[in-house]
């Protein structure tokens, strides 16, 4: 297996930013077998808090002529603190073809930041890492109507920016699309994620990813919202569902 490191600056809280603990979880197959086709999709499971460096153990589940399936776990002290399965596929050609655009937005340089000046000190470690700014919807505790966030967002980092690994990591970084109903502040924290990327070679224009979070129903204490991103050209690149837990 594999052992990493998360440095504080990737936690959120007393864990670790859940899409680096998913990105790390995948380059761990990556590196474990190195002739697998282009990722199509992944269930994952935010079993634990990652409160210390990991160890992920990787293993093929089934390995078919067109699709393999691979399990990936991440550990701390011998429990088992997330648990993730990735679907390889192979692409072949189909009659079918459909898209879904993205709804038009501004160009990044045209948004305000989603993070205002006098807020950066109360926004998870992990999100100063993003340059994430504001196309549509309300941010956090503003008591919106909807639970709705569209953002453009990439790593700050450049060498960050190409790849798959770079966009799992990326793809979870708006807060819960509930959390612009709230009126104050209070715990929450992502339970199960489902991934599902439409290209096997995702690219994008300077990094920038426009990303969408909308609420779809809450109730009892958990959340359960569609997930899209599209790429500079409007081409829609992942969508998934998550399903989120609220102390509110």
């Amino acid at each position: 297996g594999w052992t990493t490191s998360i440095p504080a600056h990737w936690k959120q809280g007393r864990t670790a930013y859940g899409g680096i603990s998913t990105a790390l979880a995948y380059e761990a197959v990556c590196r474990t077998y190195d002739d697998l086709p282009p990722l199509r999709s992944a269930n994952i499971n935010f079993v634990g808090p990652v409160s210390s460096d990991p160890f992920y153990k990787t293993q093929i589940l089934r390995q078919g002529r067109n699709v393999t399936s691979v399990e990936s776990k991440a550990f701390i002290e011998g429990a088992v603190v997330l648990s993730t399965n990735f679907a390889f596929g192979r692409g072949r050609e189909s009659d079918l073809n459909v898209d879904f655009s993205a709804p038009k937005a501004p160009p990044p340089s045209e948004c305000e930041p989603f993070t205002p000046e006098f807020a950066r000190d109360f926004v998870p470690q992990f999100f100063h890492n993003f340059d994430t700014r504001l196309i549509a919807g309300q941010r956090p505790t503003t008591g919106a109507d909807k639970g709705y966030i569209r953002t453009w967002s990439r790593h700050f980092d450049e060498s960050s920016q190409r790849g798959v690994a770079s966009l799992l990591c990326l793809a979870d970084v708006l807060p819960p699309a509930a959390m612009p109903m709230f009126t104050r502040m209070g715990p929450v924290s992502s339970m199960t994620w489902i991934f599902n990327l439409l290209s096997d070679d995702p690219q994008t224009e300077d990094g920038w990813w426009q990303i969408e979070s909308e609420l779809t129903a809450a109730r009892e204490g958990y959340s359960t919202q569609v997930m899209r991103i599209w790429n500079s050209q409007g081409e829609l690149v992942v969508e998934g569902m998550q399903s989120v837990t609220l102390f509110i």
